[in-house]
């Protein structure tokens, strides 16, 4: 199933609204990522980041050391590609593709990548499992998955909870399309779509209280190694069997 256009439209629109040209790729998914993220996952290899967004997390792959040996930055929005496109000619990265891409109708053939990398995207797709057949299709044999999403076993899925019962829908800064992804419904997907999982975690462990902004005590962080599967922020790392 495409992405319908409306959804296509508030997504280029919502892309303009929230571009920042200093937003820098250290949120606290991009920290999970790098715990697991390994050299043998970008040295020679072929990478793609797929829901690149305005490009912050590309941008420091191809600056790192290593670097992949080919980086392809996607995402369905095109003004996303373009504000990546314009964010990596400021900062003199001219060793990404930049290309327009629905992630459950990539345009590569099967096998291309060695690595793919999706953040906080495969919530925001109308068919998660149909986008993570395409993943896996895309990927070689043995290839791996990076795979953020948010994780609602904790106060945020209790807050969604409330606002479904005050007949309100949370979207996620208005995002058009935001299901609710659970640690164990997100590794479900990925094994329907014929992946091995062979690690999953999660951190961001937050505290709502009504006109406030969420906060992270530090007792929470703390308790990180015993608190984890109800953390916000979770990624599952999988291989292509």
């Amino acid at each position: 199933m495409p992405i319908a256009p409306d959804a296509r439209t508030s997504y280029e629109a919502w892309h303009l609204r929230v571009e920042s040209e200093h937003a820098k790729a250290d949120r606290p998914w991009h920290d999970l990522l790098f715990r697991y993220l390994r050299e043998r996952d970008l040295v020679g290899c072929r990478v793609l980041e797929i829901g690149c967004g305005r490009g912050e997390l590309s941008c420091r792959l191809a600056g790192g050391n290593p670097a992949p040996r080919t980086l392809v930055a996607a995402d369905f929005a095109e003004s996303a590609v373009n504000l990546g496109r314009d964010r990596a000619a400021r900062e003199d990265q001219d060793g990404i593709r930049w290309t327009v891409a629905d992630m459950q109708h990539i345009p590569f053939r099967d096998g291309t990548f060695d690595t793919v990398i999706s953040c906080e995207t495969i919530e925001h797709v109308p068919v998660p499992v149909e986008a993570l057949r395409e993943l896996h299709r895309v990927l070689r044999p043995g290839g791996n998955l990076l795979m953020t999403t948010p994780n609602y076993f904790g106060p945020f899925g209790l807050y969604r909870g409330y606002l479904r019962l005050r007949g309100r829908r949370y979207t996620e800064g208005d995002q058009p399309i935001c299901h609710f992804t659970l640690l164990p419904r997100t590794v479900l997907w990925a094994r329907r779509a014929g992946f091995r999982v062979r690690a999953v975690d999660a951190i961001g462990h937050y505290v709502l209280l009504p006109g406030r902004l969420p906060s992270e005590p530090g007792l929470l962080r703390r308790l990180e190694r015993w608190l984890w599967p109800i953390g916000l922020h979770s990624i599952v790392v999988a291989t292509r069997r």
